[in-house]
């Protein structure tokens, strides 16, 4: 093994119901979707109309200034609605099949060189699939990455198990590395936790860089491991893909067919049986929470629905639709409550890093080190108070293992000074690096819309 890189600086959160591992029967999924708001910066151009027909892996929309980069339909069936918002803007495709088994579609594939490879997924969709930092895009075609990173576990809470997800797909896995492994001059990037069992599926692969990594959230997260192996400077760029992603590329490689499986983890402290489900990418939730037996929430009204995990990810509708890079549904009771006294009860259940709350005096709740199992936590919704201004608590150091100053950069995004923002190293983060950050800030500030924001300022003048 590797040497193993050790992230110090963290916090696992000790929300239960964590899913089983086992994959429930697959409900009888009809709509799915393909959303533009998954996809940063995207300028999308409408190809298809209600009511028109299409097979898996035709084209339903694609980049307006770049036509190249389609978006696919996960599924064969109908185009039964083109959901827009504000200003017209595009919302979603769904796609209504018109039969309960679905299928994959085949394609002449070319995976020999570069070009072949680019060629294959820009056809099939799977392109899109590739993401780029700095800013989070979909990959650009014409850009050879200085590293490719691929991040084989997951520490995010209530994170899905990809020993667990990837059970039988460990030879689609190593054959969509190789095959990903072409796309770079530079290395490919393999990270994944001691001991776990689906770094075996890539032992002796020499085109693979394969690193270990320990200790809390955000372990897992790609930024933090490039960070530590190999870190963005101005200029450079590199890619970011999924390990399902990848065994989806390594499925079409195989056999010749697209079909864009994905499992996903159903989870959160309100699930009574946490597990997995095989959906197709971008597949409506609404089947799968009517299977889903909740528990009862005493003190607010109905529940959360949140694609990812509740650090990160996107609250969607109880017929919403996963998202395009989400492995996770996580269940939250839904916090629109005051509680008594606020916060000068004793908060025995509330997790309180800070110690605003007697529960924060015990060390498992602090280190975050600690694997802290906590039944009695309760994990809602409610902010316990309004927005405050912005309170320096010097907090932040001790849950971002980046090398950089997180206040400093969060102060210098709010201000838009581009030069400091470059400065304190804005192009090696993205929102989900600062999620912690969010969570345990007392002044409640939505720090991951800032950094974003800050992002898509920097982008847009670099165009």
């Amino acid at each position: 093994m590797s040497d193993v890189i050790k992230i110090k600086k963290g916090l696992d959160l000790p929300l239960t119901g964590a899913a089983a591992s086992t994959i429930g029967a697959a409900p009888s999924i009809r709509r799915y979707a393909v959303k533009p708001t998954d996809f940063v910066g995207l300028m999308p151009k409408l190809l298809v109309q209600e009511g028109d027909l299409v097979n898996a892996g035709s084209p339903l929309f694609c980049e307006k200034k770049d036509a190249r980069i389609c978006f696919t339909s996960p599924v064969s069936g109908k185009v039964t609605a083109i959901v827009r918002g504000e200003k017209r803007a595009l919302l979603a495709v769904v796609v209504e099949t018109q039969e309960d088994a679905v299928s994959g579609s085949h394609f002449d594939c070319e995976f020999s060189d570069a070009e072949g490879i680019k060629k294959t997924l820009l056809q099939t969709g799977l392109w899109t699939a590739i993401r780029q930092r700095p800013f989070g895009t979909v990959a650009s075609p014409d850009v050879c990455p200085k590293a490719i990173f691929v991040s084989a576990f997951d520490s995010a809470p209530l994170a899905p198990d990809y020993d667990f997800v990837m059970q039988g797909r460990e030879k689609e896995f190593a054959k969509g590395l190789e095959i990903i492994s072409l796309l770079t001059k530079g290395k490919l990037h393999v990270s994944f936790r001691p001991g776990q069992k689906l770094a075996e599926a890539v032992k002796g692969m020499s085109c693979v860089a394969t690193h270990f990594f320990d200790g809390p959230h955000p372990a897992g997260l790609v930024g933090t491991q490039i960070a530590a192996i190999d870190p963005i400077n101005k200029g450079d760029v590199v890619w970011t893909i999924n390990p399902q992603d990848i065994a989806v590329i390594g499925h079409l490689a195989l056999t010749g067919e697209y079909r864009p499986e994905r499992v996903i983890a159903v989870a959160g402290p309100q699930v009574k049986n946490p597990q997995y489900y095989r959906v197709f990418a971008g597949a409506c939730i609404e089947q799968i929470i009517d299977k889903t037996e909740l528990g009862e929430n005493k003190e607010g009204n109905g529940f959360r629905y949140i694609s990812g995990n509740v650090l990160s990810g996107t609250k969607i509708e109880k017929d919403g639709f996963i998202g395009a890079y989400d492995s996770l549904l996580t269940i939250l009771a839904e916090g629109d409550h005051y509680d008594f006294m606020g916060w000068l009860a004793p908060g025995f259940k509330k997790f309180s890093f800070s110690r605003t709350f007697l529960s924060g005096f015990g060390a498992k709740c602090r280190c975050a080190q600690s694997k802290c199992s906590s039944s009695s936590r309760k994990f809602d919704t409610n902010l316990h108070g309004g927005v405050r201004p912005f309170i320096f608590t010097g907090a932040f150091e001790q849950v971002m293992p980046m090398d950089i100053y997180p206040l400093q950069l969060i102060k210098a995004c709010i201000v838009g000074d581009i030069e400091l923002m470059e400065n304190l190293g804005i192009y090696e983060v993205e929102p989900e690096d600062f999620a912690l950050c969010e969570f345990i800030d007392v002044s409640k500030t939505e720090i991951q819309t800032i950094v974003r924001q800050a992002l898509e300022q920097l982008r847009k003048e670099a165009m």
